[in-house]
């Protein structure tokens, strides 16, 4: 095949100036166009508008710096030259992408970020299939490759980026972009960084790179209060009579929920296979999250025990419940608590019955590390919390009963 390099093929540097640096200088850029198309790419290089030639692609002049970033910049277009000469020789024909590509280190695409991260994204996808992982879990990871991808399109113009490209600046400003750009919650950030750090310890775990470009990021998760009821409104949900019988089964299921710690998820994909007695004698639920794959054990009480007995044999299949969907469940728990006259700071959700397991039988006396083994928790500082929240509750108490001390206290202040 003939090659027509000059024709088709052109090379130019040129000056971002309408991103210029806190001390004044532009990014120089590099647009590689073939047949008319044209890609552009970051040089990694800057200088002062005000010594660019821009007739010749190049730096002004014959300083150090000058010598040094023409140097590159030469370097640079021997590369791209080669890269485009080597695709015509072994491949018959180039196009702009492919070169830049190429010159990029993301070649076939194998070792580039947005890549593995949908490879890893397709894998998830059949885990919940399965139904071996949660549904919220995948939409979660799709949601964070979204924002990965548009961060990438508008902050480095691109449609993806290799692994060895990856520098601390670029957390720290996908970071910024979550938190200012998208509003999100300091949490939030928290939540979609995970998978981005993941990914890099996976590429070198693959040898994709040797070190963590991210390693002096620090983030963490800020303790929340999360939503409960109280032992004495489990006590008035449980009396309260719905106001249709629909109602009913959403009432049963949070009920059981408070007594056993299982999210919406796990009660969904309950069989009788997990209902199993134990060295003890006791019926227990011995199953693992989907939210994380990790074991949760938890002995049945008496109450859960009743209400997996109530509805035996209302379903078609292995499963114990005929849970409807997780919106479903919410819509229905505000319309109880609601009529259960049940007044709370935050809003009460199906799964506010998962943390009030946690606060209701901390504060009953079962052990830190006990609960957190029943809660499928991979970490026990994820339990902590719960205690926060309890000593929380006591010393709000404290406050309420604190006043009715006061002239007692006064007398013993007199006193001494």
């Amino acid at each position: 095949m003939e090659q027509t390099k000059k024709s088709t093929f052109k090379l130019l540097f040129y000056l971002k100036k309408n991103e210029l640096k806190k001390n004044g200088n532009a990014p120089i850029m590099a647009r590689i166009t073939i047949d008319g198309t044209p890609k552009t790419l970051g040089t990694k290089l800057e200088i002062d508008p005000n010594n660019w030639d821009l007739k010749y692609g190049r730096v002004e002049g014959k300083s150090a710096t000058a010598l040094s970033i023409n140097k590159k910049l030469d370097n640079i277009r021997g590369r791209i030259d080669k890269i485009y000469e080597d695709m015509l020789k072994h491949e018959g024909f180039a196009t702009a992408q492919k070169v830049k590509l190429s010159f990029l280190g993301v070649g076939v695409m194998d070792d580039a970020i947005l890549k593995v991260f949908n490879d890893q994204n397709e894998d998830f996808k059949k885990l919940v299939e399965k139904e071996e992982r949660s549904q919220s879990t995948y939409n979660k990871y799709i949601t964070v490759y979204n924002h990965l991808t548009t961060f990438i399109k508008e902050r480095y113009h691109r449609d993806d980026m290799a692994f060895r490209e990856l520098t601390a600046d670029f957390i720290r400003e996908f970071d910024f972009y979550l938190r200012y750009d998208l509003q999100s919650s300091h949490n939030t950030v928290w939540v979609y960084t995970m998978p981005v750090l993941s990914l890099v310890e996976l590429a070198i775990k693959k040898g994709l790179i040797r070190d963590n470009p991210f390693q002096d990021y620090e983030i963490s998760m800020e303790e929340t209060d999360r939503g409960y009821i109280l032992k004495e409104d489990v006590e008035r949900f449980m009396l309260c009579v719905p106001s249709h019988p629909r109602y009913e089964l959403v009432k049963d299921l949070f009920i059981f929920s408070c007594f056993t710690g299982l999210a919406y998820a796990d009660i969904k994909k309950l069989t009788r296979n997990n209902i199993q007695s134990f060295f003890d004698g006791h019926q227990w639920i011995i199953s693992k999250r989907k939210k994380s794959d990790v074991a949760s054990n938890v002995r049945l009480m008496e109450i859960p025990k009743r209400i997996i007995e109530k509805y035996q044999g209302t379903t078609r299949n292995e499963f114990i419940f005929p849970v409807p969907t997780n919106a479903t469940c919410n819509t229905h728990v505000g319309k109880l608590i609601g009529k259960a006259e049940i007044i709370t700071e935050q809003k009460v959700t199906f799964h506010t019955a998962r943390h009030t397991f946690g606060t209701m039988f901390l504060t009953e006396g079962v052990p830190l590390e006990s609960l957190s083994k029943m809660m499928g928790h991979k970490n026990i500082a994820t339990t902590q919390i719960y205690a926060k929240i309890t000593s929380q509750k006591i010393s709000k108490d404290m406050d309420l009963v604190a006043p009715k001390f006061q002239a007692m206290e006064e007398a013993f202040l007199t006193a001494i």
